[in-house]
């Protein structure tokens, strides 16, 4: 009664107090209806809401990943509900919306650290797989807290291009923690994983492999399409519109094949190819050939622990190969005959040697889209390096700025030894010798100075591989000579690991040769610059003292331990001291027992060239000290006592 007889009032009212009366009711029902939109949205009974099965990531004190084209069923955390949310923080929609904006390695620790959800709440379902489906596909990888850094820099390629629908397998509570609070979507996968690296080819290798063949068939029952890859492996464009080309087939597998068969982005010609799949990267469509196969490969692995789980898959889908499914699109009858394969071009899905070796895809002029660190050496240690010096791996800030500061040099090789003359055993070595010396001297100075040496770039005439070969695997596009990455010549796990200082002497730690062009170095690094120019003692401003000129220090040859330790003090505080040269940089220790040490850390720290034609066994052992050797020699071991490393 009140609302109406303010009505007839108002209908009685001047025009200007009927305008403002009206206004004023307008505004108070609009408010009203905000305010219990607000209310039942918020409602975690409401059908529509989110949080009805999940917990809201930027409630917890941590970012997430950093995607901006997210949708409002993105903003919300990897785990399923449980009955009692534990000390998770209120948000609102705009704390929502800059917390989603913020890139995961940006984050910093949250300031007051709260526990952690119980462990059930990251057990994988069809929800939690839901909640990170776009376009009815989720990418996955999965691994343990030794490759935590894999891990995040898989995450943040992905983020990067873009890509916000992906998941990660914990295999430990260790890195599913670390990923928890860095706000990676991450899942449990009940796998009771040891924490440390596994190492390739060990029990425990195998088991991951197993744990990979269960985690597929457990998603592929879901319904969504599985875009599976391996964390060694990084993401340099979307690869799902390239996926979406091939809506007939059930899977598509990368391979190591090191022969293109195509010269364009379509699928390999599978005739063509020769080499394994490559289990590393493949799409699983959820039909029923597909969840054929997955339940097969999977009772296959587990009733065999020694079984491969990628020799596994290979064996069965071979079973049947052929014919086309069509004359265009690439695809294979295989498996049971009704199974419809294609293998993912290595131009583009590239494996370590159609990348880093052969570089397939700048010689035919494509665009890659993923690489895999296979064909490679040094293990674990050798990828992430393999990844660095091509600048795809994430480190930390303090990775860039490291205490002592920074050694490079300008290597000099002359014409002749990349040029000239047939590519040989011997061209290769005297290629590789020569510069092996300047990185001798330059790891010298390194350890003398307490400072972190840049790896210079290193050619290579010959193709590094685990059987006899003819120096580049023949119909490759490798070229020669080839810049060849520092696993093929150096044990970089044995240059990082860590080595008793009272046998060794000082560590002496590396980074990669692209270190200076990477746009994570910091400008004060970069500001803080030492050119040394190398000349001869007595000719003109060339002494032993720390004058400089026009910010260039002219240091004389042949200077032994005690003349670089007495100059370069006052330069301590320099970022990067860059040398113009290694040649007769230095004349040699003053402290022979610092130099029996250095000798024998550094005599560690070559490889084998592999492998030789007509000789069993084919390797021939790279020597740190080989020009100490009179009339060395390549050659492979001549008996089995002489099958050792030259230390």
């Amino acid at each position: 009664m009140g609302l109406v007889k303010t009505c007839e009032e108002v209908t009685h009212s001047r025009p200007l107090f009927l305008t403002i009366y009206t206004v004023v009711i307008v505004g108070l029902v609009v408010s009203t209806c905000y305010v219990f939109s607000a209310i039942y949205s918020a409602n975690p009974s409401s059908p529509d809401s989110s949080s009805s099965t999940w917990f809201s990531l930027s409630s917890q004190p941590s970012s997430p990943v950093s995607d901006e084209g997210r949708g409002p069923t993105d903003q919300t955390l990897n785990f399923s509900k449980s009955e009692t949310v534990h000390d998770v923080h209120p948000s609102t929609p705009e704390t929502q919306k800059v917390l989603w904006k913020r890139p995961v390695l940006d984050v910093p620790p949250p300031p007051h650290p709260k526990k952690m959800p119980p462990l059930e709440d990251f057990r994988l379902t069809k929800e939690l797989v839901q909640q990170r489906v776009k376009d009815n596909i989720v990418i996955v990888t999965f691994g343990n807290y030794a490759f935590m850094d894999f891990i995040m820099t898989w995450v943040r390629h992905l983020d990067d291009l873009g890509v916000s629908n992906y998941l990660v397998g914990a295999m430990d509570t260790k890195v599913l923690e670390a990923l928890f609070w860095k706000g990676v979507p991450v899942f449990d996968m009940d796998s009771h994983m040891s924490t440390v690296d596994v190492g390739w080819g060990s029990p425990t290798f195998h088991k991951m492999g197993r744990e990979k063949v269960i985690l597929i068939n457990s998603i592929l029952p879901f319904g969504y399409e599985l875009l599976m890859c391996d964390t060694d492996m990084v993401w340099l464009k979307n690869p799902l519109p390239y996926l979406a080309r091939y809506p007939e087939a059930d899977v598509l597998t990368s391979s190591d094949q090191v022969i293109p068969t195509v010269v364009d982005d379509s699928l390999e010609v599978w005739q063509e190819v020769g080499a394994a799949y490559n289990i590393g990267i493949f799409h699983w469509r959820p039909t029923k050939s597909a969840k054929t196969l997955a339940l097969e490969w999977k009772e296959l692995v587990l009733a065999d622990e020694k079984i491969w789980d990628q020799t596994g898959f290979n064996d069965i889908v071979h079973r049947q190969l052929g014919p086309s499914v069509d004359e265009d699109s690439g695809l294979v009858y295989a498996y049971d005959g009704n199974l419809k394969l294609g293998i993912l071009p290595a131009s583009i899905f590239c494996s370590g040697h159609t990348y880093f070796i052969q570089a397939m895809y700048q010689q035919l002029r494509l665009e890659p889209y993923a690489v895999h660190t296979t064909f490679q050496f040094a293990g674990t240690e050798g990828k992430r390096h393999r990844l660095r010096e091509a600048m795809f791996f994430r480190d930390p800030p303090e990775y860039y700025n490291p205490p002592g500061g920074f050694l490079s040099f300008k290597p000099s090789i002359p014409k002749s030894l990349l040029l000239s003359g047939n590519h040989t055993v011997g061209s290769h070595f005297t290629l590789v010798n020569y510069q092996i010396k300047q990185i001798r001297t330059a790891l010298a100075i390194a350890s003398i100075l307490n400072r972190t040496l840049v790896m210079p770039p290193i050619w290579c005439r010959l193709d590094r591989l685990w059987f006899p070969h003819p120096g580049v695997l023949e119909g490759s596009m490798t070229r020669q000579p080839f810049l060849c990455p520092l696993d093929h010549v150096f044990e970089v796990n044995v240059m990082l690991k860590e080595l008793p200082e009272e046998e060794f002497g000082p560590r002496i730690d590396i980074r990669e040769y692209s270190l200076f062009d990477n746009p994570s170095l910091p400008p004060e690094v970069k500001r803080s610059w030492l050119d040394v120019q190398l000349c001869k003692e007595g000719s003109q401003d060339c002494n032993a003292s720390d004058n400089t000129i026009g910010g260039v220090l002219k240091f004389p040859k042949h200077s032994n331990e005690e003349m670089y330790q007495k100059v370069f003090l006052s330069f301590k505080d320099v970022k990067v001291i860059q040398f113009s040269s290694m040649q007769d940089a230095f004349a040699g220790f003053t402290d022979k027992e610092r130099e029996e040490k250095f000798r024998k850390r550094v005599k560690r720290y070559l490889g084998i060239w592999c492998c030789v034609l007509d000789h069993t066994p084919g390797h021939i052992y790279y020597d740190m000290y080989w020009d100490e050797k009179p009339g060395w020699t390549p050659l492979p071991p001549q008996t089995s006592a002489d099958d050792h490393p030259p230390w």
